[in-house]
């Protein structure tokens, strides 16, 4: 996590991919939970009307370039260090970077601590507008207070809001997609909340899978190593979606218009 910590190695990963035939899934398991399925098919099938902007929910940003204290490095059966650190500068071993406290550290997912949950929300919101194929192409960090803010533009004119404040508490991994005759909003809880009656009527039951759940998400890798077809979050996509949300960093992290 993430897949690549560059823009340039997120092309890379697709294009080896794409060259050597492997069959590739991204952790990206939510489109493959229901819940997140049933709100960008109301996106997709004009349910929203014509869609305007999207939601997606971030962490609160941080861009760390200092070092935790070098610690004595574990055997490689326990922790193979340079495998672990991959394509990142080197550094010290400290446990805490294995734990979980890599988040943040810029060598490690290229800064703003953005990549960690935007990959994930981000990717959804790029499938329900159906842009899988491309990516905004204005990134802007705006001035909220309380709040890590950053307005993105496709070239279609749909915004794309990441944000980490004002969802309405339906799990973690919140999304919300707007048009101009409804909206959706939906997380990990696997319950949906939408904007008519009619839209509710048509709900499907809460998931039984939460939205942190791999379970089905694997059974397609499975099944596309079995038939050599393309997962629901292959390199392609996970490359589009990686690279918006470095391009969303980079934006944050020089506090300007990209």
């Amino acid at each position: 996590k993430p897949c690549a910590i560059t823009i340039e190695l997120s092309r890379r990963l697709a294009a080896a991919i794409g060259s050597s035939g492997r069959v590739f899934q991204a952790g990206t398991q939510r489109r493959n939970v229901s819940n997140f399925q049933h709100a960008v098919r109301l996106a997709q099938t004009g349910k929203l009307g014509k869609l305007h902007t999207l939601h997606a929910s971030i962490y609160e940003l941080q861009d760390r370039h200092d070092w935790l204290p070098a610690e004595p490095e574990p055997s490689k059966d326990v922790v193979d260090w340079d495998m672990w650190l991959g394509p990142a500068p080197w550094r010290p071993y400290n446990h805490q970077y294995v734990d979980g406290a890599w988040r943040g550290h810029h060598d490690f997912d290229s800064g703003a601590k953005l990549l960690d949950w935007g990959a994930h929300t981000l990717d959804l919101c790029q499938w329900a507008l159906q842009a899988d194929d491309t990516t905004p192409v204005t990134y802007e960090p705006l001035q909220v207070p309380g709040d890590n803010v950053i307005e993105c533009v496709y070239a279609n004119g749909v915004k794309l809001v990441l944000r980490k404040d004002g969802w309405m508490g339906l799990g973690t991994c919140p999304v919300r997609f707007e048009g101009d005759e409804g909206w959706v909003e939906t997380g990990d809880s696997g319950r949906i909340d939408v904007s008519s009656a009619t839209l509710r009527a048509e709900l499907p039951p809460p998931c039984p899978d939460p939205g942190v759940s791999p379970r089905l998400h694997v059974r397609d890798f499975f099944d596309c190593v079995k038939t050599r077809g393309k997962p629901a979050c292959h390199a392609d996509i996970a490359a589009r979606s990686h690279i918006a949300c470095h391009a969303a960093a980079i934006a944050w992290i020089l506090g300007r218009k990209l």
